[in-house]
């Protein structure tokens, strides 16, 4: 039942009505055509009935003249005649068209009579007939029952189109208030329970309660980020502004121009890539990224990353190493954007070099894994917390324990977006204190 006050009746609804009229109509359309048959097979019964009787007299009259000729003929209808109800019409014309018997029961109307005639070898004709008012009489009464028939099928019709319509229309109605709520309060956590009957109804139910899931997830993710953001832009932001004043309150010196303008710059830069890797993801998640599709070996775009992350992994003491897996694996070429391929490499060198301690390992692993291409980034590093797995790949989350770097918290992001615009997956395996584990599998390129 609808909570709705305002509930319009069926006859409010265009759509309900069309639908329950369409019902009715081919309800009674179907109805009609079956009385209407029922009718012309009941007549023709009649008929058929009618004309069986008056052929089967015709042949006891062809019998009787067999076995004696016009005497004995004329001598068994007139004996009908004495000793049978009158139901016939008979007549025995002679050859010289003189009629010999002549049988009319009483009250028949002439012109009602249907007849059926037969020459004998002599010349005489004999003709049986019989009335149609009693069958006519018969189909009236028929058709009045009919009427009545057709009546009652009309009034069944409207009402089983109206309940059928009500039944049929009442999830679709469950669904329109559920987006009437969605729509007037703004909240999404609303939903349309199922009916069970596991009909076409319910599949939409299903899909429905899907999307308004799909949505409540994403409008939390837009104000998370959006709270990230507006946090992580205060910070450059205020510096540029703060750097700014200062440079401008204080005594004309060059020098201090040009650091706050250094400052500015370095502040700029930050916001930019914030809003360039935002773009980035935002494009790859909705299929709009353009990608400049090659052939690229993929040892040769990991190695060129582990290259430029090994000077940043020295000065950290962190060891960083290219492994190549299995026999076969400098062939690997897959088909991709050669830089967004190397974007994907560089951020999760750059998160496992920044999250493992001095002392640490990091291992850039290439190989083929059955029918696709694999990328394994291994670190020795602090490793993430159970309840935090789940949100690494969301926008801008930093997990208590990243606090304490410096990042956009927006690289594992990227990383996600561009492996599955290209067609690929990416995992990751991590426990507090055992580090942490990425694999990406990307599809092997068919030359």
């Amino acid at each position: 039942m609808s909570s709705r006050p305002d509930r319009a009746p069926l006859v409010g609804r265009p759509f309900g009505l069309r639908l329950g009229l369409w019902y009715a109509t081919l309800f009674v359309l179907g109805a009609m055509a079956i009385v209407f048959l029922t009718y012309v097979l009941t007549a023709s019964s009649l008929e058929q009935g009618d004309r069986q009787l008056i052929n089967a007299k015709l042949g006891d009259y062809t019998a009787a003249y067999a076995r004696g000729g016009l005497r004995a003929l004329t001598a068994t209808v007139r004996a009908e005649q004495q000793t049978a109800p009158q139901r016939l019409f008979v007549r025995i014309v002679g050859r010289n068209t003189e009629a010999i018997v002549l049988s009319m029961p009483d009250g028949w109307d002439p012109e009602t009579i249907e007849t059926a005639s037969l020459r004998l070898p002599d010349g005489t004709v004999v003709q049986v007939g019989k009335s149609t008012d009693a069958r006519e009489d018969l189909l009236a009464r028929f058709r009045a029952a009919l009427g009545l028939v057709t009546v009652s099928i009309v009034i069944i019709a409207l009402t089983g189109g109206w309940l059928a319509t009500r039944s049929a229309l009442q999830p679709i109605w469950r669904l329109s208030d559920a987006v009437q709520r969605v729509v007037r309060t703004g909240r999404v956590d609303a939903r349309v329970p199922l009916a069970g009957t596991h009909d076409a109804i319910d599949d939409l139910t299903t899909l429905f309660n899907a999307m308004l899931d799909r949505i409540e997830r994403l409008v939390t993710a837009m104000r998370g980020a959006l709270d990230n953001v507006s946090h992580d832009l205060r910070t450059p932001l205020t510096r540029l502004r703060g750097s700014a004043e200062m440079a401008l309150a204080a005594p004309p010196d060059i020098d201090r121009y040009r650091e706050a303008l250094a400052d500015c710059v370095e502040a700029s830069d930050r916001v930019l890539v914030m809003l360039n890797t935002l773009m980035d993801i935002s494009e790859a998640e909705s299929g709009t990224m353009q990608l400049r599709l090659e052939q690229v070996p993929l040892s040769e775009v990991v190695a060129r990353a582990v290259d430029l992350y090994r000077d940043v992994a020295e000065s950290k003491g962190v060891g960083l190493s290219h492994l190549t897996g299995s026999a076969g694996a400098e062939a690997l070429i897959v088909h991709a954007d050669r830089t967004r391929l190397e974007q994907v490499a560089a951020n999760l060198i750059d998160n496992a070099v920044k999250y493992t301690p001095a002392g640490g390992h990091v291992e850039v692993e290439v190989a083929r894994d059955g029918t696709r291409a694999l990328l394994r980034v291994r670190d020795s590093g602090m490793g993430i917390p159970a309840g935090d797995l789940p949100h690494i790949w969301d926008r801008l989350f930093r997990g208590e324990p990243s606090r304490s770097e410096r990042g956009l918290g927006l690289g594992l992001s990227l990383v996600k977006a561009v492996v599955e615009a290209h067609g690929g997956t990416v995992s990751v395996r991590s426990a507090p204190g055992e580090g942490s584990t990425f694999d990406v599998h990307l599809n092997l390129s068919r030359l």
